[in-house]
């Protein structure tokens, strides 16, 4: 009360103050850069010199998130790709002249699932037809104008599909393996040799043996360059202050729910009597109380005790109906909970082999049995289940048609609703143990009945384990107080003076959203980008977890060539291996056989058996491929000279040399190879454009 009539004493003061700040808000709009507006001018993109309009992009962003449920910035880089593919593709069509006419929409639209299996296009002879579907688009365009727009854009999305694809078969019809490559691939995989090598490793020699001055380090990053391109980055350090619960508020909550577990009496300051409220045990109307009390509904579906929190799933799923147990504690929540009602082997488990015929229900397109062929074979089948139970899951693996063949027929536990009628009514008149067949619209089940158990209905007051008021003011004071300190003198002394964890968080690049303990802060990333923030810098972050971050800068690099200092360590250990090398070769230079270049350095001569090019990997030795390929480069028996490889210099001796009998037709292995070529052709041509294309983009400037 104090406090009010303070504030009612300056009430002027306060006005006058904030009608000051209005005001300064207001005219900084009238004498900043002249036009109010602060924020970024730049396109979003630019793509091969077409800009992308901002609008359309954040309104694609918004319905991305709402649909695929991502975070802002996931949806920014879908949206983002999206635009790149359309764009580069677009110059490529152009240059090509690529257009897709009626016949390649036609071979798109009849490969579309969504519209080859509505009923309204499909003919009496129970086929899709393209006719029925041009006359549902013309009746369309005259009778509702509003979905024909929408079929526009997806006509429009359509097009671009069959004009990538027409791109696709022209750069895919000049890939294709030649029987010659295809052949020269098949002795790298199946041609092998054994030998004998001796390795020795880098790490033998202690690396203070050399100097490595800065100017080499210099010289070695200018020499690859490509290497050590980098984009723009920033360095952080950081302190979480995390909001989390103390025992002492988890005693809280505790509590508060024992009081509500058995009645109570209060003072009711209307009538001036005393009120009798009921507890959990008692009340009439559980749902009232629910959501009175708790911080979850009521759920009225029965639940299997595998779905009970497991340090207390015994103890509830066996408690008598009108029994409470609790609190106690189920991740971040703590709960009493009361057994309703029991449903008596609700929950049900059981294998099965279902084969399936062509034209059932989600078969496969290489099932083409028949149904009354099913049947026989299912009938078989159910016989030899009958005969030995044990006999099924074997049984499953090799002839079942259903996904559950990879547990061998094994289908876990389920309930009422979630299996086929008919499936579901034999597993539950059927005692456990038990064996049948039934049919299904997916075909025939031959079905062993594995288990069964309760189902439980369970009444749950819960609250979750949050920070009471006092803990949340004592961690903003301690986050108030770090970042004031933190100001004044160096961080990280501060955070280590006051025992708090300091996080350095190095390579953070404009368009992260995590970072190593803060997942999504995309507002820390936006401020170390700034123009306005510099290096040394701190600034607080709410999170929105609970708590605040004290974040500083500690380093800004700009995009180019990374410097010594930055990659020191790397080209370091690069260096060091080149002199290494050459220390070696010049000790080792006589050593004409393996056992005596393994005796003067103290290592074992080693056997490597069917050794291949396209591994390219040394038993002992690891990932060796210009070893390897050095290897099949000697004659039976020879002996090479001192090679260098990844992690030493070796000396090999083959001592068999196996090559592989020739095919006599490679056109099915090139067939092969071609295939797999295609999975990586897409995101290889679009590299390349990527590569080659002229790409603005300044997403960061507004996400």
């Amino acid at each position: 009360m104090a406090i009010l009539g303070k504030i009612r004493q300056r009430s002027i003061f306060l006005i006058l103050v904030i009608g000051l700040a209005l005001f300064a808000f207001v005219i900084s709009g009238a004498f900043g850069n002249g036009s109010g507006d602060t924020g970024p001018n730049e396109p979003i993109g630019i793509i091969n010199g077409e800009e992308i309009p901002l609008e359309n992009f954040r309104l694609l962003v918004d319905q991305t998130e709402r649909t695929y449920g991502y975070t802002t910035l996931q949806a920014v880089d879908v949206v983002w790709n999206q635009y790149l593919r359309n764009e580069l593709f677009q110059t490529e069509f152009d240059v090509l002249g690529i257009d897709a006419g009626k016949d390649q929409i036609e071979q798109v639209v009849s490969s579309t699932e969504s519209i080859i299996t509505d009923p309204r296009f499909i003919n009496e002879a129970g086929f899709f037809d393209f006719g029925l579907f041009a006359d549902f688009i013309a009746e369309m365009r005259d009778t509702n104008p509003q979905a024909y727009e929408t079929w526009k854009r997806q006509e429009a999305n359509i097009i671009a599909s069959a004009r990538e694809s027409i791109y696709f078969d022209l750069i895919q019809s000049s890939t294709a393996v030649t029987e010659r490559e295809a052949k020269i691939q098949y002795h790298l995989e199946a041609d092998n040799v054994d030998l004998n090598y001796v390795q020795i490793p880098f790490s033998s020699i202690p690396d203070t043996l050399f100097e490595v001055r800065e100017s080499e380090i210099n010289a070695y990053i200018e020499k690859n360059a490509a290497k050590y391109e980098r984009d723009a980055s920033r360095s952080l350090q950081y302190v979480a202050f995390i909001e989390q619960a103390t025992e002492e508020d988890e005693a809280i909550i505790r509590r508060s729910l024992e009081e509500l577990t058995n009645d109570r009496v209060e003072y009711n300051d209307v009538s001036k009597l005393t009120d009798t409220i009921q507890g959990f045990k008692t009340t009439k109307n559980l749902t009232e109380f629910i959501d009175r009390y708790s911080e979850e509904s009521f759920d009225s579906i029965f639940t299997p005790k595998g779905r009970l929190p497991s340090e207390y799933a015994e103890i509830v799923y066996n408690l008598e109906i009108g029994e409470i147990f609790g609190p106690y504690k189920d991740i971040n929540t703590l709960k009493i909970s009361k057994l309703l009602d029991r449903k008596k082997n609700g929950n049900i488990r059981a294998s099965h082999i279902l084969i399936a015929y062509k034209g059932a229900e989600r078969a496969d397109a290489s099932v083409t049995r028949s149904k009354e062929e099913a049947k026989a074979l299912a009938n078989d089948l159910y016989r030899q289940v009958r005969r030995d139970p044990d006999q099924l899951s074997v049984l499953a693996i090799s002839n079942s048609d259903g996904p559950s063949r990879s547990t061998a027929g094994d289908l876990g536990f389920f309930q009422e609703g979630s299996m086929d009628p008919e499936f579901f009514e034999f597993a539950n008149k059927n005692r456990v143990g038990a064996i049948g067949m039934v049919e299904t619209p997916f075909g025939f089940h031959v079905i062993k009945v594995t288990d069964k158990q309760d189902l439980v209905l369970l009444a749950n007051v819960s609250k979750a384990i949050v920070p009471s008021e006092k803990t949340s003011n004592r961690i903003f004071r301690e986050a108030t107080q770090f970042e004031m300190d933190a100001g004044k003198e160096d961080f990280s002394a501060v955070a280590d003076r006051d025992s708090y964890t300091l996080r350095n968080v190095d390579n953070v690049y404009a368009l992260d959203e995590n970072l190593p303990g803060l997942p999504q802060q995309r507002a820390i990333v936006q401020w170390a980008f700034s123009d306005n923030t510099s290096v040394g810098d701190i600034k607080r972050f709410n999170l929105s977890y609970g708590g605040y971050a004290i974040v500083q800068v500690t380093a800004a690099r700009p995009e180019g060539l990374a410097t010594a200092k930055e990659v020191a360590a790397d080209v370091t250990q690069a260096i060091l291996r080149e002199k290494k090398t050459k220390k070696i070769l010049e000790e080792n230079s006589g050593e004409a056989t393996l056992e005596d270049l393994a005796a003067k350095n103290g290592v074992e001569v080693v056997n490597a058996l069917a050794v291949n090019q396209k591994s390219g990997t040394l038993v002992g030795a690891g990932y060796e491929p210009y070893v390897v390929g050095a290897a099949f480069g000697l004659n039976e028996s020879g002996v090479s000279t001192l090679i260098k490889g990844n992690r030493g210099v070796y000396k090999l001796q083959v001592t068999a040399k196996r090559v592989a009998e020739e095919l006599e037709d490679y056109t099915t292995y090139a067939q092969q190879l071609s295939t797999q070529n295609l999975e990586f052709l897409a995101p290889a041509i679009l590299r390349a454009l990527e590569s080659s294309g002229e790409v603005v983009d300044n997403r960061s400037l507004y996400y």
